[in-house]
């Protein structure tokens, strides 16, 4: 099995708008991720495109659709689409999410969460077994960001999440930013959270901005938005995370009011500097 071997470097996710930007000089990053739903076609511009960056920089895909968590089989079809991807641009990274996001015939435009029971875990551990099976490669989890929690779980996400790895052997991806939206939803404690997960499984790191609204209570409401740059207490819990760990693959992710490339180049220099701290303690 392939397993994930992405530089510890900063990296963005991919968005056509910057190509031109990013293959115009040297950038502040050590490579690129995609989201593999928006490249299943056989070809076109976005392969075009792809290709062009796959010859300079590393290369991440990132799943929305596999439904890991969905109480049905997975669509094979989709893993069939999702090998064909992988195989031919042989990314150093390939990632999923916990959540599930299909009931039959019907795709939901969300990342919805899951109880944390032996039977979730079960069913989350049986089906990255088939996927790391049928594409032949190492896969890592992303925790999710959460807005209601369920009665039933008899774990923390943070135990369920190192039981999932540890059985199945996939990696984890850790999104920061989801730890902190989900710990002030709840009332918790992102460091507790972050003390509790199991660092040594990350393969790589999200970075990302949020809204801050509020809930049919008046209650205040974070949602994981990727519409804004990464708040500052975001970033201060990755460089406490940095800290323990030593330089991981960071990714700055923005899906939504997608800025121009030099801000969000800028934002990437800033994960670049902390990782090139991170070196620097290392061998001092």
């Amino acid at each position: 099995m392939i397993e994930t071997q992405l530089p510890p470097r900063a990296g963005t996710g991919f968005k056509p708008q910057h190509f031109a930007d990013i293959m115009a000089g040297d950038q502040p990053i050590g490579f690129v991720e995609i989201h593999a739903e928006n490249y299943m076609g056989a070809g076109g511009p976005p392969h075009a495109q792809l290709r062009a960056l796959r010859e300079r920089f590393a290369l991440s895909v990132h799943g929305v659709a596999l439904s890991i968590g969905s109480a049905a089989p997975l669509d094979r079809a989709h893993l069939a689409r999702l090998k064909s991807l992988c195989d031919r641009y042989q990314p150093e990274s390939f990632s999923e999410h916990l959540a599930w996001s299909s009931h039959g015939d019907l795709y939901l435009n969300d990342l919805l969460p899951l109880p944390y029971t032996r039977e979730t875990l079960d069913r989350v551990a049986d089906h990255i077994d088939e996927t790391q099976e049928f594409l032949g490669r190492q896969m890592l989890l992303e925790n999710p960001s959460t807005y209601v929690r369920f009665a039933e779980s008899n774990m923390s996400e943070t135990e369920f999440i190192a039981e999932v790895s540890r059985r199945t052997g996939c990696g984890l991806l850790l999104d920061v930013n989801n730890v902190f939206v989900s710990a002030r939803n709840h009332g918790l404690d992102a460091h507790d959270y972050l003390a509790a997960f199991p660092l040594e499984r990350v393969g790589e790191i999200h970075l990302g901005g949020h809204d801050a609204q509020t809930d049919d209570t008046g209650a205040p409401l974070l949602i994981d938005a990727h519409g804004s740059p990464v708040a500052d207490p975001v970033w201060a819990l990755y460089e406490s995370v940095i800290a323990r760990t030593g330089p991981l693959p960071t990714l700055i992710e923005r899906d939504n009011d997608v800025p121009a490339w030099p801000v969000l180049a800028a934002e990437a220099t800033r994960a670049e500097t902390v990782l090139k701290r991170a070196r620097a303690r290392a061998v001092a």
